[in-house]
């Protein structure tokens, strides 16, 4: 199935999350120090030069609050996503009021770091009313936000393709339908008035499919359903994790487990499922959670909620 070899993506992923976490700390650091710099310079022009120190307090403490706020947008940007596709105007409201959120936290915290330097120093740190003047600390704070929400989506776009997007291949025929009932009539009922339908009048199974096509990279090649060790909910995606490779599939884990064989897939977890020929291993945990380890080496976490219908299918299996 497809080149055994990591491709970019997979070399990438081990060290995703510290590149993503150093990249934000250069950025906002070299920012900052760009930002003091020119404020400084700036500073030199005024009436009533302030210190140094001064100058640097007031920059650093705002780029540390965008730094440690920053979490908050990531989750912010892969919440609303999926509604500007058919909300429009409820994704614009959400970033509205998520924008004014951030503003009010950046605003508050950065002043907070201010006075808390200053009076390290055995200064007072004046407010100057910026409560009253908070429409103006909204103005430059809404245009960083539009501008870091959107390098996150920028960059997430990015890494969906860079991974690939896999979709059903095996789909029913655009002009298959579903086989009536037919209500049985007076006469042939039974006693009770009813009479079961036969076996040939009842609506035909939901369609599984067996297997997937992933695009990965300009490259096509097939998945095949029970190759899927396990799946992951991903937003509005579902990660399938295939023999140390993993895919994305556009739908929500909820619908996708109902066009997977229920006696092969269980869900363990509220954002995972497994396939349970590919349980290597249950690890009890304290509190009735439980560690799977699957026979591709990974970890997979199931909750307590979920142990009765993981023993129930593994007893099936």
């Amino acid at each position: 199935m497809g080149d055994p070899r990591r491709n970019l993506y997979e070399r990438y992923a081990p060290i995703r999350r510290p590149l993503e976490v150093a990249f934000w700390i250069v950025l906002l650091t070299l920012q900052a120090v760009f930002s003091t710099m020119v404020a400084i310079v700036d500073m030199r022009t005024r009436a009533v030069p302030r210190p140094h120190w001064e100058v640097a307090t007031w920059e650093v403490s705002s780029h540390l609050m965008l730094l440690f706020l920053v979490p908050a947008l990531v989750m912010v940007e892969r919440r609303l996503s999926p509604l500007v596709r058919s909300h429009l105007l409820r994704f614009l409201a959400w970033h509205a009021a998520a924008s004014a959120a951030f503003s009010v936290v950046h605003v508050v915290g950065m002043f907070g770091l201010r006075a808390l330097v200053y009076a390290m120093a055995g200064e007072h740190y004046d407010f100057g009313g910026w409560v009253g003047q908070w429409g103006y600390e909204y103005l430059k704070d809404v245009r960083v936000y539009v501008s870091i929400v959107f390098g996150i989506w920028a960059y997430r776009l990015f890494l969906l393709r860079l991974q690939g997007e896999a979709r059903v291949l095996d789909v029913p025929e655009e002009g298959a339908v579903a086989v009536p009932v037919v209500a049985p009539s007076p006469d042939s009922a039974g006693a009770g008035g009813f009479e079961p339908p036969a076996a040939d009048a009842l609506p035909p199974p939901p369609a599984r499919p067996e297997r997937f096509l992933v695009r990965k990279l300009r490259r096509e090649f097939l998945i095949a359903a029970t190759d899927i060790d396990w799946l992951q909910a991903e937003g509005n995606y579902v990660g399938l994790h295939v023999n140390g490779h993993d895919y994305l599939l556009r739908s929500t884990l909820t619908d996708f487990l109902t066009q997977l064989d229920p006696a092969l897939f269980v869900r363990v977890h509220r954002s995972h499922a497994v396939n349970l020929a590919r349980i290597k291993e249950i690890e009890p945990l304290d509190g009735g959670d439980a560690r799977l380890h699957m026979h591709d080496g990974t970890t997979v976490p199931c909750s307590r909620r979920y142990r009765d219908a993981l023993r129930a299918g593994a007893g099936s299996s």
